[in-house]
Order: structure tokens, then C-alpha cells, then sequence
């Protein structure tokens, strides 16, 4: 993922094969979890508004995705945090 998203940023122009390989990847990694990009938005969304309560959060940098690591696929969320809000104890 981080190479996919150097490439993304990177000056320098990656071949069409490349960009293919790694969107197929994606891919492959979101069907063997049986995850839809859908279901991927709305975990995203509860994330947000999760956090929210605790942290003030950069919303737009905000990246959730899932990778595959040998035989099983992982839930990476990187998640920028600007503030901690202060919570009231209970």
C-alpha cells in the first residue's frame, strides 16, 4: 500500500502495467475478505464519527483499507489526529 501510494505522489510517471497490478490487488485483497467498498465507506464513516468524540481528526487524510498479510487480511486505518478534545470523567 505505502508503495502504491509513493507512486501516486511520486513526479515520476508509473507505467500503466503497474498501476494495473496494484489496482487488482486491491481488489483481489477487498473480494477474499469478502468486503465491498461500500461496507468499506460505512466502516470508514463510523470510524470518523467514533473518534470524533475523543480527537479532532483530519477527515480528508484520514485512509482506511484493508491488506493481506500472508494468509490473513488486516484492517489498516491511518487516521491523523490535529487535537485531543477534553472528555468529562464520568
Amino acid at each position: 500500500m505505502l508503495d502504491f501510494i509513493t507512486r501516486l505522489f511520486s513526479r515520476e510517471s508509473p507505467g500503466s502495467k503497474s498501476i494495473a497490478k496494484e489496482r487488482l490487488r486491491l481488489v483481489l485483497v477487498h473480494d477474499r475478505a469478502n468486503v465491498s467498498p461500500q461496507l468499506l465507506q460505512l466502516l470508514r464513516a463510523d470510524l470518523i464519527q467514533v473518534i470524533s468524540n475523543y480527537m479532532e481528526i483530519d477527515e480528508e487524510n484520514l485512509d482506511v483499507s484493508l491488506e493481506k498479510y500472508e494468509d490473513q487480511v488486516a484492517l489498516v486505518a491511518n487516521i491523523p489526529v490535529k487535537r485531543m478534545k477534553r472528555v468529562a470523567s464520568s
